[in-house]
């Protein structure tokens, strides 16, 4: 809990066994989080079967692997079954320290923000941690791109560390989003587009061999689709098109 919200953690689990039982127990010790869901999208190793053996745990399998987009919707849509407050995304492959979340669950909890970035660009984290410079030199350009085209002020749009209010993910029609990668960029371009302010927070990463990341053909559809989803903001704004995914009041 914190001030009486109820916190719920949340992990979109693919083959995190090796570093799953870490992150849990960092999730733990951090003395806010009241429940963690790991929904297990169709691992071929044992990370269901350890998720189940975590106290303060519930688990959900998708019987096969739907992607990471649709990963995150079940993960939002159970957290708000349970009746959370505060939802913060958290990998279970131990990229992202989980020693942020008093700080991010008190910028939601204050009722300061309903969204908050763990940024690994904030501080220069991203090449110390291990981001490989290439992705570093991607990461640059589509955020000064998306930017540009969003009227925003972000340092980064592509951190997998996230938190939200019960009532932002409410409000927010991340159901229609892609069952992909791009849904994380499609899902903060709704949220600027109805109006909310994102907070970050400098967050040090860490990328080891068992970290999940995706290859460069896979990056670079990510990347178009990135643009796309910018661009598709930008003259929904302009009122030249209509989108769906981006509607008026």
């Amino acid at each position: 809990m914190y001030k009486d919200k109820k916190v719920v953690v949340v992990m979109p689990a693919y083959n995190a066994a090796q570093t799953l039982q870490k992150t849990y127990e960092e999730v733990m010790d951090q003395g806010v989080v009241d429940l963690i869901i790991v929904v297990d999208d169709g691992s071929q190793d044992e990370t269901s079967t350890i998720a189940d053996s975590l106290p303060h745990t519930k688990v959900y399998l998708h019987k096969k692997n739907l992607g990471y987009g649709a990963n995150q919707k079940s993960c939002y849509r159970l957290a708000l079954e349970e009746a959370g407050d505060i939802i913060i995304m958290v990998h279970p492959d131990y990229q992202y320290t989980p020693k942020l979340i008093p700080a991010m669950a008190s910028l939601i909890g204050n009722n300061l923000y309903h969204c908050v970035l763990g940024s690994r660009i904030l501080g220069g984290y991203a090449l110390k941690g291990g981001m490989p410079f290439w992705r570093y030199l991607s990461n640059r350009f589509l955020t000064l791109a998306e930017n540009i085209l969003l009227g925003a002020k972000l340092s980064e749009y592509h951190t997998g560390y996230r938190a939200f209010s019960r009532s932002l993910l409410e409000k927010i029609p991340f159901e229609i989003n892609s069952f992909d990668f791009v849904f994380d960029n499609q899902m903060l371009a709704q949220i600027v587009w109805n109006g909310y302010t994102i907070a970050e927070v400098s967050c040090p990463t860490r990328y080891y061999a068992e970290s999940s990341s995706i290859n460069f053909l896979r990056s670079l559809k990510y990347g178009f689709g990135c643009l796309w989803t910018a661009l598709t903001f930008r003259l929904a704004r302009m009122r030249v098109i209509h989108s769906r995914r981006f509607l008026r009041g």
